[in-house]
């Protein structure tokens, strides 16, 4: 196939930046040379961010980056670079929270404009081809930026100067209330309840999720609602947790036929998504629906997992053993169309079942949305029977047999793109969401995928000196990790010795914990950067605190360092998970919703950590019983773990085949030597 237009991208292994390597845009990705040109030729730079399954940059990129015209204004004026937000999420972080602070709103496609030293002056998001819904077209744009750099580069050097102070500025939080000396800060049951309180007075109680559209999953809400209930028994809690749990699932951004999450909803109701399907996200569903099944033993959230992790190794699990990163929201050009139905089209096909399908699944002859179907349920399988006047039963079965139907049909379609970059910090989230599946089910062979895929990620992307990288693609690993990628993974490797009983992984563990503190640590205040001391080409060393579509490293840091503390009896690390909490617990408790994973480490800390031995020549075989119930304030650890190594397991011995000891601060009760008095008292 031959192209009149090659760039600089075609070089990049990007899914994202492959897509735009054959547009006259003269783009480059984030390097030196394009930087130097800059300086070179005194022209601003345009960064342009965005990711392959974002349907709005698609939409930019066919209005307006292919067209001759507009291509050849940016060329003329601008040094063009190219950025896909999921390798470079440092550079995402930095130039979103500029044109966040600029224009009070921010998203993808990202449009930022620097001076020749990368400092940001002026952004936006999506803009259109001719001016629209309030929206400067984009050659309005462009031109405006020309000239105002061509006649008043003084101000515009000012502004950025300004505006990259103000960010340094925002940057500076946790140094005032850094350095306390207290051993042991407490965190209170009020506390928990107020979080608590505070997240449901932002729930929707009719359709789940908490605030109104867009909709996203926020797992980590969910988690705390589920945790607060175990330890509280508020019913509250766990009814808006169920609540969110059950809508989405039932909704149109669950794929009803195959399984999966997509990103978000469009609506209230869960109906119309964007349909772009997140590794991320469906690893942060299974971990929270693991916690809900173990919890609560609702038959959906096992059918749900099990299908979600289906999905997952159907279309986003590589021959080598690692997980792709997405698949796009368009197919043909097309938002949605892959995933979406007419009436007539389902008629066609299940032909008498039809009836029953559509009458379930709430498909209209003039569309549900969009002028076409979304599957989605709102009503219950006996609700719909005793609608149709059949049996529940039959109902069912007919179902069952639709959805295969229709499924082999949807496989005929032209299906949505796949971006094939493999990225260590969502690998290892599917990775804890193996071992959470694991824990909760018992599958064997979600405890071998775990296995495999961290045997992999070593294999891969880890570097002979004890660092890692971001992103693997074509036997090519490339980009430092980011604090993201190690919190994640640290925090995938104690999920996996818990699973497996092998003391290996927890030593892994604590190495990159150690890596991770001497190369990310801001000294003054405890909390982590978000990139290596030794990565030079950002203009700041940004903190991430807030626990977004994925949870804050620093977040996952603090959990990290707890949770070793114990197993290594480091009160340091234990003292410093303390005091970055408590530096935050004011912002923690007024928006929760923006803090789920830091609050669920106030949860641990305010009701103890449990700590589990299994001891015994049986102490395999009596694992996954203690895994599959719920204690999600606890660390275990077994025989077959190194005993030298971890003080939980100094000093124990048994005769018997197997003892199990719950223990706080390594003060034990007596053992005992079955699974179901232990399960008990525990």
């Amino acid at each position: 196939m031959s192209f009149t237009h090659t760039n600089q991208l075609i070089h990049e292994t990007s899914p994202y930046l492959l897509q735009h390597a054959h547009n006259p845009v003269n783009w480059y990705p984030w390097c030196d040379e394009a930087l130097d040109l800059a300086k070179k030729e005194d022209k601003p730079i345009l960064v342009s961010i965005g990711y392959s399954a974002c349907h709005w940059c698609h939409v930019m990129e066919k209005e307006s980056f292919e067209n001759e015209a507009t291509a050849k204004f940016m060329n003329d004026h601008f040094i063009n670079i190219k950025i896909d937000r999921e390798e470079r999420p440092d550079l995402d972080h930095i130039y979103m929270d500029a044109v966040q602070a600029m224009t009070g709103s921010g998203g993808w496609p990202l449009n930022v404009f620097l001076t020749p030293t990368a400092k940001p002056f002026y952004g936006g998001t999506y803009f259109p081809p001719v001016k629209a819904h309030n929206r400067a077209s984009w050659i309005d744009v462009l031109e405006g930026v020309r000239l105002g750099y061509q006649d008043r580069k003084h101000e515009i050097f000012s502004q950025a100067e300004n505006l990259t102070e103000h960010l340094l500025s925002a940057n500076k939080f946790g140094i005032q209330t850094a350095g306390t000396s207290q051993e042991n800060i407490d965190f209170k049951a009020e506390q928990l309840n107020t979080i608590s309180q505070n997240l449901l007075e932002n729930a929707d109680t009719t359709w789940g999720g908490f605030g109104r559209a867009p909709k996203f999953p926020q797992t980590f809400s969910i988690q705390f609602l589920l945790r607060q209930y175990h330890f509280t028994k508020d019913a509250s809690a766990l009814k808006q947790a169920l609540l969110s749990l059950d809508k989405m699932i039932d909704g149109g951004i669950y794929d009803q036929l195959a399984g999966g999450f997509a990103r978000y909803s469009t609506d209230n109701e869960w109906l119309a998504p964007h349909f772009e399907k997140m590794l991320y996200d469906n690893a942060l569903l299974v971990s929270v629906l693991a916690e809900a099944y173990q919890l609560t033993r609702i038959e959906k959230y096992a059918q749900t997992i099990q299908q979600t992790i289906a999905f997952i190794e159907s279309e986003l699990l590589s021959n080598e053993g690692g997980f792709y990163s997405a698949l796009d929201a368009d197919s043909e050009g097309v938002e949605g169309k892959f995933y979406t139905w007419s009436k007539l089209e389902i008629d066609e096909i299940l032909g008498s079942e039809s009836a029953w399908f559509c009458a379930f699944y709430q498909v209209e002859a003039q569309g549900n949305w969009e002028h076409t179907n979304i599957l989605w349920v709102n009503n219950s399988i006996d609700e719909t029977a005793k609608l149709l006047g059949i049996g529940a039963e039959t109902l069912s079965e007919s179902l069952e047999k639709s959805k295969e139907i229709l499924l082999a049909e949807r496989s005929k379609r032209i299906r949505p793109a796949t971006d094939d970059k493999i990225l260590l910090g969502w690998n290892a989230l599917m990775n804890t969401a193996y071992s959470k599946a694991y824990a909760a089910l018992g599958l064997p062979a979600y405890k071998q995928r775990a296995i495999d895929n961290m045997a992999f990620l070593a294999l891969k992307m880890a570097n002979p000196e004890g660092s890692w990288n971001h992103t693997y693609k074509n036997n090519q690993s490339k980009l430092p990790a980011f604090l993201d990628d190690y919190a994640y993974l640290i925090q995938a490797y104690i999920h996996l010795q818990e699973i497996t009983g092998n003391g290996n992984y927890l030593l892994q563990a604590k190495s990159l914990t150690e890596m991770v503190i001497t190369h990310f640590t801001e000294p003054e205040t405890g909390f982590f950067y978000y990139t290596h001391d030794q990565q030079t080409d950002v203009i700041l060393r940004k903190k991430e605190v807030y626990d977004g579509a994925t949870p804050s490293g620093n977040a996952v840091m603090a959990l990290n360092l707890h949770y070793l503390s114990v197993v290594f009896d480091l009160k340091e690390w234990a003292q410093r998970a303390s005091q970055i909490l408590h530096s935050l617990q004011n912002a923690i408790i007024k928006h929760p919703s923006s803090f789920g994973v830091w609050a669920s480490l106030i949860q641990i800390l305010q009701v103890g950590t449990v700590e589990i031995a299994i001891l015994g020549r049986e102490s395999s075989k009596n694992l996954l019983p203690v895994l599959n119930y719920y204690i999600p304030n606890k660390i275990i650890q077994s025989a077959e773990t190194n005993s030298l190594v971890f003080p939980l397991l100094k000093m124990k011995e048994t005769k018997a085949d197997v003892a199990f000891y719950s223990c706080k601060n390594y003060t034990c009760n007596a053992p005992f030597f079955n699974i179901k008095d232990f399960l008990a008292n525990v």
